[in-house]
């Protein structure tokens, strides 16, 4: 009851005047005389006693003393104490008064406060001086966002300066609807853009928001919204407390937040923009949930990033400790130098209640001290008054406050340098908010100046509360934010460890997506909250959380699925030391060599008849362009250039198109040395000129080669496969290529269509048989190879023509000169006229046995045989053969008689000539 007379008395005589004089000092609350007054609001008492059953207009009783707002009243006490004993203002023999209100955290209390200011600078304006003491200049305060708007319209009606220690909505910065409002501190725009920094630095995306009603918390929610959006951050969910209205509203408010929080449990960290009251009840009411439910204390655990409304006030821990709540990172003004005020304190400590007989709210502390305490020792009971201030200094708005005064005491210096401001009237408030915004100030050694939005950004100190037993630090500065650069900068060596253990808390709505993988939002839902899907072939994500897969260059690069990485391809080519080429090249070599061989012994044996039946010079015509395809079989293998894509394929099509000709000479040789059809024969005899026909077979694929060379020839060309770049040759021209290749097909057509037709000839010298087997090879490996060709590209892709080219030369090899090496080698008895022209007797012999003969004269087609042994005769050189085993008779060299005495009856007698034919 001592107490609440004791402050029923103060307000009385604050607000009636009951008991007090005119001049009564203590009416403000805390006054001090000067030429020039320096207003200010605080909220000293935390509420009002509301008083029902009245209708009449009237001051509300101011309830609950706030130490904390209390020292803030002192620091700006102090503030205004250095600034008279400085030389800026004592060289101009001014001193700065103070006139301090407070506005009970009440508007309708604070807007009471603000009219009286008002009328006290309007004082001497068509009032006696003597009436009325100095006019106030300028205003500091207030402290709340809400509660400075309001007051910020009034002031600006007559442009008293308003100058702010910690109101900070972003819609004080409109300087139209606010122009005489300044601030020491930055608005929440900067501080909301801080706190979105450090969530995304520690790759949180998922949090919550707790935010008091008013305008306030309701811009800090806008803009953080804005700003998280920009960095991919959602908000799972917004809570919003009561300023005002009854108890019942806030409770019922708090229990809501506190079930919504329980309810997102992978929302670990919330942002709150509230008071410190509301915190405290939010806090609480989390531990109630918490036991109603049977949970874990890890349940009700959460990572709270505080604004400075409540960065700095440890009492919202209430009963709980540090542990129950969580991690508490806090973020506040930036601080400066406390010695003078503590000074001020140690003052204020041996002074004791002396102190008190202009500051009223300071009495009350020594009173409500008093009353808690057994001992009456006025020195103890001044210590403990101390020691409960210093308990609860704020270093950042203690810096805001005396920052304050600064800036009013040489804007109001630099005005009455040129005047008399010892006179009432003489200084105006607006030519002191002029020099407000045009004039730097000096602040504990650093200048400073208000922006254009009336601020003063210094960015933000950020602290990580400590407990240390059962005893909150809520000063410990681990960081500072730059507004210009929006980095952070370490304070020490252990602030990087502190941050560190930031990041082992997990506040997503989803796992981070790897590299390789996106991300995948569903319909209706948060960006925030999505599924982790792989990126598909050629396509990457090299960070976490990507919102889409990256393209690797398809030309250049690949990836598999779920890659963080493009890859570069593989040039990939017929190389020299794959085991498929060097099995191919061994070939080549050794059919090379094989045709040397034979070529040697063929020169050797060049007079036996059966390298004279094998075509003699042509055999070695043959043989050379086999050596020359087997070369260009050997420009298949290794990395292709321009000039080798086009010397392959021309090389192989005029070495083996000679190749073919020659044959094709030899079949017709042996066409016209057999035939038995005297008319076909003689036609045939008519054109055949053997080095003609191959020369001009020869020069019709040359000139298919030229035009291909000159009109679109081959080149060197790189494929691009999924994995590799193969790197091919083009054939530039495929029709061209087909032409070439479909030449040389007919020719080996032709070749095989002759020697089927002689394939029933001697057998001993008649090659008939083994061009037609070689042809057919030749013909169904290539027929083989074009579908291969056209519809399988790849490395192996020359491989494939390598060995269409190989088998081609193999056949021809085989078929045309092994057997007669064979012969040459091994049946030498075979190699001699004798046994030579006997083989050809013998064939005469077997072919006359199916003529039929009915005592007419010789058929015609027994007139073609007769032609065609005297052609056959020359085949063999001139030499005697071996006597068969029919009737000879001998007319002489040239000429010579054969009887045939088969069926007992003689049927013709046939002389021959033997004629010297060249072919």
């Amino acid at each position: 009851m001592a107490r609440r007379a004791a402050v029923i008395y103060l307000y009385g005589t604050l607000f009636f005047g009951k008991g007090a004089s005119e001049n009564d000092t203590k009416a403000p609350g805390a006054t001090a005389r000067g030429h020039v007054i320096m207003g200010g609001m605080f909220p000293i008492h935390k509420g009002v006693e509301k008083i029902d059953g009245s209708f009449a207009p009237q001051p509300q009783i101011c309830v609950g003393l706030s130490v904390r707002a209390l020292v803030l009243s002192l620091t700006m006490i102090n503030a205004i104490e250095v600034v008279n004993r400085s030389p800026l203002l004592m060289d101009l023999n001014i001193t700065l008064g103070y006139r301090i209100q407070d506005s009970c955290t009440d508007v309708s209390t604070g807007l009471r406060a603000t009219v009286d200011f008002i009328e006290q600078a309007k004082c001497g304006k068509g009032h006696s001086p003597s009436k009325c003491n100095q006019p106030v200049v300028a205003i500091l305060g207030a402290a709340f966002s809400e509660m400075s708007i309001l007051v910020a319209r009034q002031l600006a009606l007559d442009m008293i300066p308003q100058i702010s220690y910690s109101s900070t909505a972003v819609i004080l910065s409109d300087k139209n609807r606010f122009p005489s409002f300044l601030r020491t501190v930055p608005n929440d725009e900067h501080q909301t853009a801080a706190m979105v920094r450090l969530i995304s630095l520690q790759g949180w995306n998922w949090v919550g928001m707790i935010i008091s009603d008013g305008d306030y918390g309701r811009s800090a929610l806008e803009h953080f919204a804005t700003q998280a959006s920009e960095y991919g951050i959602c908000i799972a969910f917004k809570s919003i407390l009561p300023y005002t209205g009854t108890d019942e509203d806030l409770r019922s408010a708090v229990r809501q937040a506190a079930q919504t929080i329980s309810q997102n449990p992978k929302a670990q960290v919330i942002v709150s923009f509230t008071t410190p009251t509301h915190m405290t009840e939010l806090f609480q009411e989390l531990w109630n949930e918490m036991m109603r439910k049977g949970q874990s204390v890890e349940s009700m655990r959460r990572l709270w990033l505080a604004s400075d409304s409540w960065s700095t006030s440890a009492f919202v821990q209430g009963d709980l400790t540090l542990e129950d709540m969580g991690q508490v990172v806090g973020f506040n003004f930036r601080t400066g130098n406390m010695s003078s005020f503590n000074e001020y304190l140690d003052r204020l400590e041996v002074t004791g209640y002396n102190n008190t007989q202009n500051d009223t709210f300071l009495e009350e502390l020594f009173m409500l001290m008093n009353e808690s305490s057994i001992s009456r020792n006025t020195d103890l009971l001044a210590s403990k008054v101390v020691k409960a201030i210093r308990a609860n200094i704020n270093p950042a708005t203690v810096f805001s406050v005396e920052l304050a005064v600064a800036a009013t005491a040489q804007a109001i210096a630099s005005v009455c340098r040129n005047r008399d401001c010892k006179n009432p009237g003489n200084l105006q408030p607006w030519e002191v908010l002029e020099a407000l915004r045009v004039h730097e100030f000096e602040g504990q050694g650093k200048s400073y100046t208000f922006d254009s939005q009336g601020d003063i950004n210094e960015g933000y100190d950020v602290t990580i509360w400590t407990s240390l037993e059962g005893k909150i630090n809520v000063h410990d500065i681990v960081a500072e934010y730059n507004p210009q650069t929006k980095n952070f900068t370490l304070t020490s060596s252990n602030s990087s460890g502190r941050f560190q253990d930031l990041q082992q808390i997990f506040s997503k709505c989803s796992n981070s997506c790897i590299p390789g993988e996106f991300k995948k939002t569903s319909e209706g839902q948060h960006t925030c909250c999505y599924e982790c899907i792989n990126c598909t072939e050629n396509y990457y994500s090299n960070d976490t959380d990507m919102d889409q897969c990256m393209s690797c260059d398809k030309n250049t690069e690949w990836s598999p699925k779920g890659s963080a990485s493009c890859f570069p391809k593989r040039v990939t080519f017929f190389k020299w030391q794959d085991r498929f080429a060097v099995c191919l090249l061994a070939f080549s070599v050794l059919g090379i060599l094989l045709v040397l061989m034979v070529s040697a012994l063929f020169l050797h044996k060049r007079d036996t008849p059966v390298v004279r039946a094998a075509g003699g010079p042509l055999s070695q015509v043959i043989l050379y362009s086999l050596v020359v395809s087997y070369i260009s079989a050997v420009l298949f293998v290794g990395r292709p250039s321009n000039l080798q894509c086009k010397a392959r394929q021309v090389l192989f099509g005029i070495s083996f198109t000679v190749c073919v000709s020659c044959i094709l000479v030899k079949s017709l040789k042996i066409l016209l040395a057999f035939q038995l059809n005297i008319d076909i024969q003689g036609a045939l005899r008519k054109v055949y000129q053997s080095y003609l026909i191959i020369l001009g077979c020869v020069a019709l694929q040359v000139t298919i080669c030229i035009s291909w060379l000159v009109l679109k020839s081959p080149y060197k060309k790189i494929i691009s496969l999924p994995q590799t770049l193969l790197e091919d040759c083009h054939e530039g021209s495929y029709l061209a290529f087909g032409v070439m290749l479909g030449y040389i097909a007919i020719l080996a057509f032709v070749c095989f269509i002759c020697a089927f037709v002689g394939r029933k000839l001697p057998h001993g010298y008649n090659e008939a048989k083994f061009i037609t087997f070689s042809m057919l090879l030749y013909l169904i490996s290539w027929l083989i190879f074009v579908p291969i060709y056209i519809t399988t590209p790849g490395v192996y892709l020359p491989a494939v023509e390598m060995v269409v080219i190989l088998v081609s030369n193999y056949g021809i090899l085989g078929c045309h000169f092994l057997p007669k090496c064979y012969i040459i080698l091994f049946r030498k008895s075979q190699n001699t006229t004798s046994a030579f022209r006997k083989k050809l007797y013998e064939y005469h012999v077997k072919s006359s046995d199916s003529f039929s003969v009915s005592g007419s004269s010789v058929s015609e087609k027994q007139l073609g045989f007769q032609q065609s042994v005297r052609d056959a005769s020359s085949f063999p050189p001139k030499e005697d053969y071996v006597k068969p085993a029919v009737e000879k008779n001998y007319r002489n060299r040239d000429s010579f008689k054969v009887s045939y005495r088969g069926k007992n009856e003689r049927i013709n007698q046939y002389s021959f000539h033997r004629r010297s034919m060249s072919f």
